[in-house]
């Protein structure tokens, strides 16, 4: 069944800058959450993340990709600067006004 607006859903994510360069957020956020919220698949670090959809729990780019997807269903989205992070940023990780390339994969949906 197909995630919608009010659904729980964990997922994984990647992310790049427009250019191709990884943005490290998940090996810079893994050092601070508990271990159970961190797997490595293939000597790649994921962080299971979890929102409900349509409460602004992640950045609009990231909840317009994911509502319409399935459970194992992966996803690569280019998400404009007003989806994102606008002229903000992220301090070291992401410039302001960044285009980004999200990798997403879908795991749990409720």
């Amino acid at each position: 069944m197909p995630a919608n607006k009010g659904d729980r859903v964990m997922f994984h994510m990647k992310l790049f800058l427009n250019k191709g360069d990884e943005v490290p957020l998940n090996e810079t956020q893994g050092k601070h959450l508990p271990k159970d919220m961190v797997q490595v698949v293939g000597g790649v670090t994921f962080v299971d993340r979890t929102i409900v959809l349509g409460r602004r729990e992640a950045i609009a780019g990231v909840e317009h990709a994911l509502i319409g997807m399935k459970v194992g269903g992966y996803r690569k989205v280019r998400v404009s600067p007003h989806l994102a992070y606008r002229d903000k940023g992220i301090h070291d990780l992401i410039p302001p006004d960044a285009v980004l390339i999200l990798e997403l994969w879908l795991r749990e949906s409720v």
